[in-house]
C-alpha cells in the first residue's frame, strides 16, 4: 500500500524559506469559490504577493459560476484586501469534451483528475508568460478533493514550466476545512452543494429531487 505524503509538511517549509528569505515572492493563486478561499489566504497572505486566477470553466451552469465567482469576490472586499482576480471566458461545453467519456464515473475518479489537470495547466501556462515565480490552488481544502491527485499533477506538470514552482498544500489538514466552516457561517457565505461540473451537478439533482418526494 502507497504511503501518501504529507503536502501540508511541504507547504510548511516552504513557508519557512520563504520567511528566511525576507522576500514576498509572487504567487498566481487558483481559487474555485469564496468558502474554498478563505483558509488557504490566511496561511498564505503573510509570505506571498497574491493574484486570484478563476478559471472554472468545469463549473455548470454559467449562474453557479457566475454565483461563485461574485462570492469569491465579496468576500475579498468584506475582509478589506485588494487582491487582483483574473477571470478566463466560460466555455463549458468545450471544455467538457475531455470530461465526457467519463461522465458516468463517480466523483474522485479519472474524470476529476483530468479536469484538475485541464485548469492547473491553464494556469502553469499564465503563471510561467506572465513572471509568476509560485503557482498553487485553494482545491486541497476540500474534504471530496483528493489532494494526493492534485500535488501529484501539480508536480508533474512543473517539469513543463521551469521558472514557475509548484506550491504544494493539503489546506484540509489542521482543520482547515473545519475552521472554513467557521469563516464561511461567520460572513454568510454562499456554500455549494455539489462540487461543480455538469456530471456532479446532474446526480445532485437526482438526490435533491428525491430527497424532496420523501417529505
Amino acid at each position: 500500500m502507497q504511503n501518501n505524503k504529507n503536502y501540508q509538511k511541504y507547504l510548511e517549509f516552504e513557508l519557512e524559506n520563504i520567511k528566511k528569505s525576507g522576500k514576498k515572492p509572487k504567487l498566481l493563486l487558483h481559487a474555485c469559490c469564496g468558502p474554498c478561499f478563505t483558509i488557504p489566504y490566511e496561511i498564505l497572505k503573510d509570505y506571498f504577493d497574491i493574484t486570484i486566477i478563476y478559471n472554472n470553466s468545469n463549473i455548470y451552469p454559467k449562474e453557479e459560476h457566475d454565483r461563485r465567482l461574485e462570492e469569491l469576490k465579496t468576500y475579498i472586499k468584506t475582509i478589506g484586501e485588494n487582491i487582483k482576480v483574473l477571470e478566463f471566458p466560460y466555455d463549458n461545453e468545450r471544455y467538457n469534451l475531455d470530461l465526457e467519456p467519463h461522465k458516468d464515473e463517480s466523483e474522485g475518479h479519472e474524470r476529476c483528475r483530468i479536469c484538475f489537470k485541464k485548469r492547473l495547466t491553464q494556469g502553469f501556462e499564465y503563471a510561467s508568460k506572465n513572471g509568476f515565480e509560485y503557482y498553487g490552488t485553494v482545491m486541497t481544502i476540500s474534504r471530496y478533493k483528493n489532494a494526493q491527485d492534485i500535488n501529484k499533477i501539480g508536480e508533474s506538470l512543473q517539469n513543463n514550466y521551469p521558472t514557475v514552482k509548484w506550491l504544494y498544500a493539503d489546506f484540509k489538514k489542521n482543520n482547515g476545512y473545519e475552521k472554513s466552516l467557521v469563516v464561511i457561517k461567520e460572513n454568510q457565505m454562499y456554500f455549494q452543494e455539489y462540487c461543480g461540473c455538469k456530471y456532479s451537478y446532474e446526480k445532485y439533482i437526482i438526490k435533491h429531487d428525491k430527497n424532496k418526494e420523501g417529505d
